[in-house]
């Protein structure tokens, strides 16, 4: 179970990051083009915040309750911490990862509410670019896509 997890998981990133980078793409060509929202950029920023919510909540599963590294963090969590690896997984990894989850969302959030669609655009822009750095940050880019 926990190694179809980590697959679907590891799998799922490659979603999330051209989801990510579709609905950045559309937020700064509507901004700087100053171009009306349209449904395209409303669907980008639902794709982007649906692929992070799935990929948090299997990233939640796992680190809670089927990750071998995690539960070693929870048992010595003093000792996790001297470990680099183990501190990324345990710590760094989850943090920036529901980060750029909330941002994603206040992305979402930010950009329905002006009736501007350069105010739109702008505010999804910021909100998600925030949070793709966030995400490149926190991937495990050293992990294999399929353990």
């Amino acid at each position: 179970m926990y190694i179809t997890i980590l697959a679907i998981h590891n799998v799922l990133r490659w979603f999330v990051i051209l989801a990510g980078i579709l609905a950045i793409i559309l937020a700064y060509a509507g901004w700087f083009g100053k171009r009306e929202w349209t449904s395209a950029d409303r669907m980008a920023g639902l794709f982007f915040s649906i692929g992070m919510d799935l990929q948090v909540l299997l990233g939640l599963i796992l680190y809670f309750f089927l990750s071998p590294l995690t539960q070693g963090v929870f048992q010595n969590f003093g000792a996790a911490m001297s470990d680099a690896q183990i501190r990324f997984f345990g710590l760094e990894h989850i943090f920036y990862m529901i980060l750029a989850l909330i941002l994603v969302h206040v992305g979402r959030a930010v950009s329905r509410r002006p009736k501007e669609a350069v105010i739109k655009h702008r505010n999804a822009a910021v909100a998600y670019t925030l949070a793709f750095v966030l995400i490149l940050i926190a991937i495990p880019w050293w992990r294999p896509l399929i353990p």
